[in-house]
């Protein structure tokens, strides 16, 4: 079942965690990723408007802003919540882990993918933003205040405004 994928996804990612019922009862980017799921469904059945409502109530309670147009993979974990923003066609992978401030913006008004495509694995760190229709590779590593407008390589670490990459591995394995 999801709800217990992630809580553990949460358990795993976060040291600080002690337990599932803390978890379940205070993570506020946890709440954000479940309110997110009802809201996508809602936006995939048409329900563009309760959907959006719905997206907006949670943004209130949490902090944390997920468009129900984005498409999120399995085991998303947002540390910290607060100031997240996914925009409508963003997409993530499985095991993605963001942490409080994280921007997935878009540079244009066009009815196209005007959002970033994280991959697999990716960890981004706080405060940091991905404009535009970026793609990030599985495991890679965005550091904290970053400014990606750029592709980011499979297994790289990217850091700086703008982002460069500054290291990259080989191969990429799956989350540990």
């Amino acid at each position: 079942m999801r709800l217990r994928e992630d809580l553990r996804a949460a358990l795993t990612a976060d040291p600080a965690a002690t337990s599932r019922l803390e978890v379940a009862l205070c993570y506020p980017g946890l709440h954000a990723v479940w309110g997110y799921r009802l809201a996508h469904r809602l936006w995939s059945s048409h329900h563009h408007l309760v959907a959006r409502l719905l997206s907006q109530l949670v943004r209130a309670l949490t902090g944390v802003e997920i468009h129900p147009g984005a498409q999120i993979g399995r085991r998303l974990f947002i540390d910290h919540g607060m100031g997240v923003v996914i925009g409508q066609t963003a997409t993530l992978g499985d095991d993605v882990v963001l942490f409080h401030g994280v921007t997935l913006g878009g540079k244009s008004n066009h009815p196209t993918r005007r959002h970033p495509q994280v991959g697999h694995r990716v960890m981004i760190g706080a405060g940091a933003t991905l404009l535009g229709p970026v793609c990030i590779g599985d495991g890679a590593r965005i550091g904290a205040g970053a400014v990606v407008t750029h592709d980011i390589p499979a297994g790289a670490v990217a850091t700086g405004v703008p982002a460069r990459v500054r290291s990259c591995q080989r191969e990429v394995g799956p989350r540990a």
